[in-house]
């Protein structure tokens, strides 16, 4: 079986005609609900997952209206609420140069640009409070590190080796 990648998470019915809301986890909704594009329903009571192809899709509200082929009826969408929407992962989309998938950096481990230094811990969460993105990082003890990811404090990643290199500004460990 293949890895798959959740885009999205089917929140709720939309109208009578079979639409559904969909709560978006992906930066490539226009292209993750684009018409003919499969997704992989895993319904929330454990139920075997299955196919579905979108027909059509628009942002309404911060969430994704879409349609399905082959469901005309609320009846036959409002058992999958609650279900998670998946593709597989060799559907990604190309990243510019110097941006990466959460699940790339998620688990990596984090050093400092010092000589010889030892490992700062692994990246656990991406929070995204804002202007940049910050990295949650779990140390082997003691409080959890929080890096902001600009320029300025993640210097090298390397995502083949698991293995990013940041300066620590002042101010940054806890």
């Amino acid at each position: 079986m293949t890895e798959e990648l959740t885009v999205g998470k089917l929140v709720n019915t939309h109208g009578i005609r079979g639409e559904i809301k969909i709560f978006s986890h992906t930066d490539f909704p226009e292209v993750r609900f684009a018409p003919e594009k499969k997704l992989i329903v895993y319904p929330p009571n454990g139920g075997a997952r299955f196919e579905v192809i979108v027909e059509s899709a628009r942002e309404h509200k911060g969430m994704f209206i879409v349609k399905l082929k082959g469901y005309t009826d609320i009846n036959q969408v409002e058992k999958y609420k609650g279900s998670v929407l998946k593709v597989p992962s060799k559907d990604l989309v190309e990243l510019p140069e110097n941006e990466y998938y959460f699940h790339h950096i998620v688990g990596c481990e984090v050093f400092t640009d010092e000589p010889g230094s030892e490992s700062l811990g692994t990246i656990i969460e991406i929070l995204q409070p804002g202007a940049n993105d910050v990295w949650v990082v779990k140390p082997v003890k003691g409080q959890d590190i929080l890096i902001p990811v600009i320029p300025d404090v993640v210097l090298d990643v390397d995502i083949e080796a698991k293995r990013i290199t940041v300066h620590l500004m002042e101010g940054l460990l806890p």
